[in-house]
């Protein structure tokens, strides 16, 4: 059996490439291209708005991509996780800066569909947004702030990645299994002393 994990290493950076790349875009091209080119502000926040719709569905599967490859190298590493000192804490450390990425990236979809609503000519839109009203702009610095916030931990993700990675190389798996070996036997050997 082959130890490469080539598959579920690319799901997992590729997805968390396009996720972090992709929320990077959209805050500084995307935001900024829609306030340059837009008459008024709610013209801009619809260009954005569409611009960020049209984008859900890629940023959806690049995040699935990002967790199916995740669950898998974490199923192949667990003895590692398991083993290996300071591998558990930058795993737990990035589940939970997975979580927060995850949270936040919901949170800025759902204040985008309320801008997205607000801001659109379209009757049916107004009408949908009036049985949830929201102060536009309140709306808009909140999303403003939720979309740098992506970025933000994405970024943190690729650099805990890259730490993984050097807890990969064999010259940090055997020292770091035989000092997490030895803190666990020095408890053993103290009681019996």
């Amino acid at each position: 059996m082959s130890d490469r994990n080539t598959l579920i290493r690319s799901l997992h950076d590729v997805g968390l490439a396009a996720w972090f790349g992709g929320s990077l875009m959209g805050a500084v091209g995307l935001n900024r291209a829609a306030k340059d080119e837009s008459e008024t502000a709610q013209a801009g926040a619809r260009i954005a708005s569409s611009g960020w719709a049209k984008w859900t569905p890629v940023n959806a599967a690049a995040i699935g991509a990002h967790l199916f490859g995740g669950g898998g190298l974490l199923a192949v590493n667990a003895h590692r996780v398991a083993a290996q000192k300071g591998v558990g804490a930058s795993t737990a450390a990035k589940a939970v800066v997975t979580a927060a990425a995850l949270a936040v990236t919901a949170y800025a979809r759902v204040l985008g569909k309320k801008v997205e609503l607000a801001s659109s000519p379209d009757p049916q839109d107004a009408q949908e947004a009036a049985q949830h009203p929201i102060d536009l702009a309140t709306a808009q610095r909140q999303l403003a702030c939720a979309q740098w916030a992506v970025p933000a931990l994405t970024g943190c993700l690729v650099v805990l990645n890259a730490l993984h990675g050097e807890q990969q190389r064999p010259e940090e798996q055997l020292p770091g299994m035989w000092q997490r070996a030895r803190s666990a036997a020095t408890p053993l050997i103290s009681r019996h002393s």
